[in-house]
C-alpha cells in the first residue's frame, strides 16, 4: 500500500439497539486485519430529537476504546440540504450533534450524503445547490472546531428518474466552489455507476473528476444496473445484477484497475468497504482484494514524486 493511503477498512454492523452486539461486531471487523472501521452512528440511537443521548454515547465510547484501529463515522443518511428551506435548520441540528459525537469517538472522517431533490425546473435545482453550499460551509466550520473532516458522499437518484442528485463531476465543482479545507468528498464508486447508467456519462472520467476531493472512498461492487423490475428476494437481485448490491469487490463489473489508474486521491485517503450483511462470510477475501486495490492507488503526493 502506498504510504499516502491512510488505510483499508470496513463499515461495522450496528446490531441491537442496546449495543449488546456491537463489541462483537467490532471484533469481527478487526479480525479481517483492517486499518479503519466505519461506525454506523446513524443506526445506534445516539440522538433523540436533535439532542445527544449521553448514556448511549458513553456506552459506545467504552466499547470503542482501547482498540488498535482508526475510526471513521457515517452520520444520519436523512441529512439533506436540498430539502425544503424550512427544514434545513433541523438537518443542521442533527448534523451538529453527529459531528460532536464523532469527535468524542475520536473519528477522523465523518461521512454525510449529498443532496437529493425531486426533479424540477433548472432554477429550482440550482437554488438547492446554492443552499447546500451555504449549509456545507457552516458544517465545515463545525467540523473544523471538532478537528474532523466532513466527507460528502455522491449518491444515485433512484431508478425512476424522479430524483436529482449531483454527478461526481458536479459534486467536485460544488466542493471547489465551497473551498473549505474541512469539506471534502466521499467517492462511492457503485453509486456513481448506478447514477451514470441512468443519466449517461463515463464512469472512469466522472470518478477521476471527483477523486482529487475524495479523502474517503466507499468500496463495494455492482453492475450499475437499474433495479427496475420486481424482485422477490435479494438473491434474485444478485442473479440479475440489479441495484445497489453492496457486493464484495470483484463480484460485479466495476472497472477497478482503470479507476485506480485514472484517479488521483488526496493524501490520507481511506478505502472503506460497505459490504451487505449477507456477504460477510466472504469478508476476509473482500478486505484482501481491497487492500490490493489500495496498493495501486495514486495520491497527489505520489503523482508529484
Amino acid at each position: 500500500m502506498t504510504q499516502h493511503v491512510l488505510g483499508t477498512g470496513i463499515s461495522a454492523k450496528s446490531g441491537k439497539p442496546d449495543l449488546s452486539e456491537f463489541a462483537r461486531n467490532l471484533d469481527r471487523a478487526l479480525a479481517f486485519g483492517v486499518d479503519t472501521i466505519e461506525l454506523p452512528i446513524f443506526d445506534l440511537d445516539l440522538i433523540v430529537g436533535g439532542r445527544i443521548r449521553r448514556d448511549q454515547l458513553e456506552s459506545l465510547k467504552a466499547i470503542c476504546a482501547g482498540r488498535e484501529v482508526i475510526y471513521t463515522v457515517h452520520g444520519p443518511l436523512a441529512v439533506n440540504f436540498f430539502d425544503a428551506p424550512f427544514r434545513n435548520r433541523r438537518h443542521f441540528e442533527v448534523l451538529q450533534a453527529s459531528l460532536e459525537i464523532s469527535a468524542e469517538l475520536g473519528a477522523v472522517h465523518y461521512v454525510m450524503h449529498s443532496g437529493l431533490i425531486g426533479v424540477t425546473q433548472n432554477d429550482g435545482i440550482e437554488e438547492a445547490y446554492a443552499r447546500q453550499r451555504e449549509w456545507l460551509a457552516r458544517a465545515g466550520d463545525v467540523a473544523k472546531q471538532h478537528d474532523i473532516i466532513l466527507c460528502v458522499e455522491n449518491l444515485f437518484g433512484g431508478y425512476e428518474g424522479k430524483v436529482h442528485t449531483a454527478s461526481p463531476s458536479r459534486l467536485a465543482r460544488e466542493l471547489e466552489a465551497i473551498g473549505h479545507g474541512h469539506v471534502v468528498a466521499t467517492l462511492d464508486f457503485s453509486h456513481a455507476y448506478l447514477n451514470l447508467s441512468f443519466t449517461g456519462g463515463d464512469l472512469v472520467s466522472e470518478c477521476a473528476a471527483l477523486a482529487p476531493f475524495a479523502k474517503h472512498l466507499h468500496v463495494h461492487d455492482s453492475f450499475g444496473r437499474q433495479d427496475d423490475i420486481w424482485m422477490f428476494t435479494q438473491g434474485e437481485r444478485l442473479a440479475y445484477g440489479h441495484g445497489d448490491l453492496h457486493l464484495p469487490v470483484g463480484w460485479g463489473d466495476i472497472p477497478w484497475d482503470a479507476l485506480m489508474s485514472s484517479c488521483v486521491f488526496p493524501q490520507g485517503v481511506v478505502f472503506n468497504i460497505e459490504l451487505q450483511d449477507r456477504y460477510w462470510h466472504v469478508g476476509q477475501a473482500c478486505v484482501d482484494t481491497t487492500k490490493t486495490l489500495a496498493a495501486k492507488a495514486r495520491t497527489a503526493m505520489d503523482a508529484a514524486a
